[in-house]
C-alpha cells in the first residue's frame, strides 16, 4: 500500500468515475484500475463497485475513512518537517462572513503576507453558523465570525464587539427621526438577512420578545446585498453597525437608534483545538489575537 493508492481511492469516492479520477490525478484509466486492484488484492476484499456510477462498497467506505485519516497524518507530518526549515510555507483557508471579509481582512492579510510571503491564503465566505461546522470538520483552518456557541472541540478568542442597528435610506420617512421605538419594526417594510445568519436570529428573538409581526419584503444572504437595497429605499434593515460604517459616514445610509437593539455581539477567531498549528498558523493567530480592537472597529 502507498499514499498514491489511497489518494486514488479517495478521488474515486468523490468523482464516482475511474476516468474522472484519472484526469484529476494525471493518471491513465488503466493505472487507476491497477492501483485499486492492488489495494483490493493486498487487503483481500472488494473496495469498489465498478457498476456505473462507480461507488464504494461497505468495506470500501470503512477503508475510505481510514485512508483520509492516514493522509491527514501525512499532511501534519509535512507541516512539522516544514517548520524545521524555519521557512513556513503552505496554504491557510479562512472562513468568514462577507461583511467581515470586506471590513477587516484586507489589512490583516496584507500584513500577514508581508511576514510570510510563501503562505498562500484563501478566503471562503459563509454565515457565522456555518463557520463553526466547517472549522470542526477541518474544511477551513481558521474562522472569523460571531461567537455564537461553545464547542469543546474549538478554541475561540474575541477580537472586537459589534452591534446591530436599524438603517434606512436618507429618503425614507424614518430618516428624520433621532430615535424610534421597537414598534417601528412592525410597521416598516423590512429587508431581512436570511434565517441562517446571526443577525436574523437576533432580530427574530427581539421581534418574538415584543410580539411584533414584521413586514418582510425581501430576504438576502449578506449585509452587502441588503445595504444596496436599503440605499435604493426599498425598505429598512437591521444589520451590523460595523458593516455600515462607510455608508453612515458618506450619508448613503442613516441609522435610527433603537434601545432594544443595543446588545454587544462578540466577533472572534475560531480554530480547532486538536489541530496541529504550524509556525505560520501560530504566528497568524498570535498576531490576530494581539491586535487592538481599534484595528477592527471602523471609526465613524
Amino acid at each position: 500500500m502507498n499514499i498514491s493508492q489511497l489518494e486514488t481511492l479517495i478521488t474515486i469516492s468523490k468523482t464516482m468515475s475511474f476516468r474522472k479520477a484519472g484526469e484529476l490525478l494525471n493518471l491513465t484509466q488503466p493505472a487507476v484500475s491497477a492501483q485499486i486492484k492492488s489495494l483490493e488484492d493486498e487487503f483481500r476484499t472488494v473496495l469498489v463497485d465498478r457498476t456505473q456510477p462507480v461507488t464504494l462498497t461497505d468495506r470500501g467506505m470503512v477503508f475510505l475513512n481510514h485512508a483520509e485519516r492516514i493522509l491527514d497524518i501525512v499532511d501534519e507530518l509535512k507541516l512539522k518537517l516544514s517548520d524545521l526549515d524555519q521557512n513556513p510555507q503552505g496554504h491557510i483557508v479562512l472562513g468568514t462572513t462577507t461583511s467581515i471579509a470586506i471590513q477587516i481582512l484586507p489589512r490583516i492579510l496584507s500584513y500577514f503576507q508581508d511576514q510570510f510571503p510563501l503562505i498562500k491564503t484563501s478566503i471562503q465566505s459563509m454565515p457565522s453558523s456555518q463557520i463553526y461546522q466547517q472549522v470542526e470538520n477541518s474544511m477551513i483552518d481558521v474562522g472569523i465570525g460571531y461567537l455564537i456557541e461553545r464547542n469543546p472541540n474549538l478554541n475561540t478568542s474575541v477580537l472586537y464587539y459589534d452591534t446591530f442597528e436599524l438603517v434606512v435610506s436618507p429618503h425614507h420617512p424614518l430618516a428624520q427621526k433621532k430615535h424610534a421605538t421597537i414598534d417601528v419594526l412592525g410597521t416598516t417594510p423590512l429587508i431581512m438577512l436570511s434565517p441562517d445568519t446571526v443577525g436574523r436570529k437576533f432580530v427574530d428573538d427581539i421581534l418574538q420578545k415584543h410580539q411584533i409581526e414584521p413586514n418582510v419584503v425581501m430576504e438576502l444572504s449578506s449585509s452587502e446585498e441588503i445595504k444596496r437595497m436599503v440605499e435604493l429605499n426599498l425598505g429598512a434593515a437591521v444589520i451590523s453597525k460595523q458593516s455600515t460604517a462607510s455608508e453612515l459616514r458618506s450619508g448613503s445610509l442613516v441609522m435610527i437608534p433603537l434601545s432594544e437593539l443595543g446588545v454587544a455581539h462578540p466577533v472572534g477567531v475560531i480554530y480547532k483545538s486538536t489541530r496541529y498549528l504550524n509556525s505560520a498558523m501560530q504566528q497568524f493567530l498570535s498576531d490576530l489575537k494581539g491586535m487592538p480592537e481599534t484595528q477592527f472597529v471602523s471609526s465613524e
